[in-house]
């Protein structure tokens, strides 16, 4: 402990030295030449050594194994903050604006996406349960003209990508006020009953009520078995805000009077975060009773409590949005945690760093921890270098399992010097997605690695006997006066040529080896393969 404070103080004296608010306000805690003819040639074929036992099986040190890190990105639909740019688009052009955004995260060595696809208890899908969305066509239940699925559509784009897809979801949220007009296909008309409205003109559905628990169970589970998504994700939104009602009490007098009325012996405050409670837990259960490999993923605003830890001050989302944040990372109710860190290093109050040490301290169940951070700014070089210093500040305090997602996509887009910043500097790499133990705990098969020379090249191609659960390959290689190398490959991928020899000195290729990677990102053993 004593050292890893020591380290935090070094890193802060550098760093000292040298979101907006989620898709609605959010109360804060004060005012992301021509090719040479190739001459046939009889390739000589090198042998692979035979795969040795388990216990001899040894990493070079100096091999970089350790190429994990998750890097992903908000894409927001509610109000069409990131896409579609606006409703009503037609077909092409929303899937060209999805490519683009695609495209900008695969060439800035980001891993993964979270799409919002439920923003107000509709569909940017095609559903049963609920209506299209307003933000997708300009008309809730319209669907896409010429027709297509957008989620199925994201979620291929993305992995053709090398990006896993995260769907996000609000469970609650019924009608948001930039929805337009409220149609017939809305819960607040199918199923009155269940919904409540607010001051500022939303509607939240009852999260106390039980057809409010088993619809949003339903939508979820409706998305895991008929997608092939890799992560659920839900955000800050469980009970609202205050400030969405004018500051006055959540209006769920009905549903309390009958908890009472059935013997129910909570306090007000309690019940509430109980029904919640039983919501995450339920949630996860049956994610993973379907679909084990799907990561269950909750962003919570990124307080608990004021005074935890002593010197944070701020929005109390224990006491307002009865949300028990911390009890769910106790519990290991979810496979990542990422509470909304969106303040600076510096911010006396609502320290980056000291809020992210203390949400690790509350993680007993080492599930993954990766925060989200606020890349929305003025985009001057003060910006852009407390953004480089967030992630790195990260990398220090959770080596065992790197990781950021990054509020929004926009600011990523919009600020260039930024986006160029972090991949030149932290994210100038791939990376694998870290993987999840507690899922999974069994290496992939070793590839079978055939390698042949030929003129300047040495060609291998790979496989293993077993390969559907088989996400990635990673090619490691090392010349002879460099460092090992690698590339992260799509498991479509059976084949790769590299140069026998780089640079003006003429570098020989010396060693190669290839790993298989799964779906909860276990990596396998890794057979060194010497180059003659």
């Amino acid at each position: 402990m004593k050292k890893s404070i020591l380290c935090l103080l070094v890193l802060c004296m550098f760093f000292f030295s040298c979101k907006t608010a989620k898709d609605a306000p959010q109360p804060q805690p004060q005012e992301k030449p021509e090719p040479e003819e190739v001459v046939e040639e009889i390739p000589e074929e090198i042998e692979a050594p035979a795969t040795p036992e388990e216990d001899e099986v040894k990493w070079d040190p100096n091999t970089p194994k350790n190429i994990e890190e998750f890097r992903a990105a908000w894409v927001a639909t509610v109000a069409n903050i990131n896409w579609p740019s606006k409703p009503g688009l037609s077909t092409s052009a929303q899937q060209q604006e999805a490519l683009e955004l695609l495209d900008f995260l695969e060439e800035h060595n980001f891993n993964a996406v979270v799409f919002q696809v439920r923003p107000q208890a509709d569909a940017l899908y095609d559903s049963e349960i609920e209506p299209w969305s307003y933000y997708l066509t300009g008309e809730q239940g319209k669907a896409p003209d010429p027709y297509y699925d957008p989620l199925k559509f994201w979620v291929n784009a993305a992995h053709e990508r090398g990006l896993e897809l995260h769907v996000w979801l609000n469970p609650y949220r019924a009608h948001h006020t930039t929805g337009k007009e409220i149609s017939e296909k809305s819960v607040i008309k199918t199923n009155p009953g269940l919904v409540v409205e607010l001051e500022n003109g939303m509607w939240w559905m009852d999260p106390a009520q039980k057809g409010t628990q088993d619809r949003s169970s339903a939508v979820v589970m409706d998305i895991v078995k008929r997608y092939d998504v890799d992560g659920i994700h839900f955000d800050d939104y469980f009970y609202p805000y205050d400030s969405y009602n004018n500051g006055k009490d959540f209006p769920d007098d009905k549903s309390w009077r009958a908890y009472q009325a059935a013997g129910g012996e909570l306090s007000r405050g309690d019940w509430r975060r109980e029904s919640v409670n039983v919501f995450i837990k339920r949630i996860y259960e049956e994610i993973k009773a379907e679909k084990p490999h799907v990561k269950f993923g909750l962003s919570p605003f990124g307080i608990w409590r004021p005074g935890y830890p002593e010197s944070v001050q701020g929005y109390d989302q224990y006491d307002k949005l009865y949300a028990d944040a911390k009890l769910w990372l106790n519990e290991g109710w979810i496979d990542y945690y990422t509470p909304q860190l969106y303040w600076k290093i510096s911010q006396l109050g609502q320290s980056f760093p000291e809020l992210l040490g203390w949400w690790q301290s509350e993680n007993t169940k080492q599930r993954h921890l990766w925060p989200g951070m606020n890349v929305g700014g003025e985009g001057d070089e003060m910006h852009i270098t407390e953004v480089i210093n967030q992630i790195m500040i990260t990398r220090g305090m959770l080596p065992q399992s790197k990781g950021a997602v990054h509020w929004s996509i926009g600011p990523l887009l919009k600020n260039k010097e930024l986006a160029k910043a972090i991949k030149e500097g932290p994210y100038r790499k791939k990376t694998l997605v870290p993987p999840s133990p507690w899922l999974d705990n069994t290496p992939p098969e070793i590839p079978n690695v055939t390698v042949n020379e030929n003129l300047d090249k040495i060609e291998m191609t790979w496989g293993v006997e077993n390969d559907e659960d088989i996400h990635k390959w990673v090619l490691y290689f090392k010349y002879e006066t460099g460092n090992w190398d690698y590339k992260i490959l799509n498991s479509e991928k059976r084949s790769q040529d590299l140069q026998k020899e780089v640079g003006g000195k003429k570098t020989k290729l010396q060693k190669i080896g290839i790993t298989s990677v799964d779906r909860t990102g276990n990596q396998s053993e890794f057979i060194e393969i010497e180059i003659n």
